[in-house]
């Protein structure tokens, strides 16, 4: 099993790297396309993977070990902007990924709940909040699972405004 720990802003190229394999796997699922990330320079990747690593960000990835820094699968926590200082402070989970030769061996699992841990413990937050696409049952259910329910709120999905991504959330 890949371990699971925090990007750190040297990583930068192994970001890029998951990150394409990510865009080419499951294009509709990010809303960058895989030619623009294809179009990023060193230095840019550079500062992607320092601002992934800053303030208000908890980016984890699953690796191989010192032997293996291989990416297998990364989350990334955000806090949600603007807070309302006066209720629960909210984050969001997104850039969701793990590895076709990963799945279904826990490792989505062991991301996710590493990720709800650090929304609460490093971010402070209450509650921690996803999108999911409306016909992409299995992640619902995968997410269900983890103690995340339907709001009942929805918005348009990005890569497809006929269709829509259904907020769900769970408290921390």
């Amino acid at each position: 099993m890949p371990r699971v720990r925090r990007l750190h802003a040297d990583d930068w190229l192994l970001l890029k790297n998951v990150r394409l394999e990510m865009l080419a796997d499951t294009p509709m699922a990010y809303i960058e396309s895989l030619e623009a990330a294809r179009r990023q320079t060193d230095t840019q990747w550079q500062q992607r993977a320092a601002a992934m690593c800053g303030d208000g960000n908890v980016t984890l990835v699953a690796d191989g070990g010192k032997d293996d820094p291989t990416l297998y699968g990364l989350m990334r926590v955000v806090l949600k902007h603007p807070q309302d200082s006066e209720s629960t402070r909210e984050a969001m989970l997104i850039s969701v990924y793990v590895a076709p030769e990963h799945r279904g061996l826990g490792l989505a699992d062991e991301l996710l709940n590493e990720a709800c841990r650090a929304a609460g413990e490093s971010l402070s937050a209450d509650r921690l909040e996803l999108g999911v696409h409306e016909d992409n049952a299995r992640a619902q259910a995968f997410y269900s699972r983890h103690g995340f329910e339907l709001t009942g709120a929805s918005r348009p999905y990005p890569q497809d405004p006929a269709k829509l991504e259904l907020v769900m959330e769970r408290l921390l």
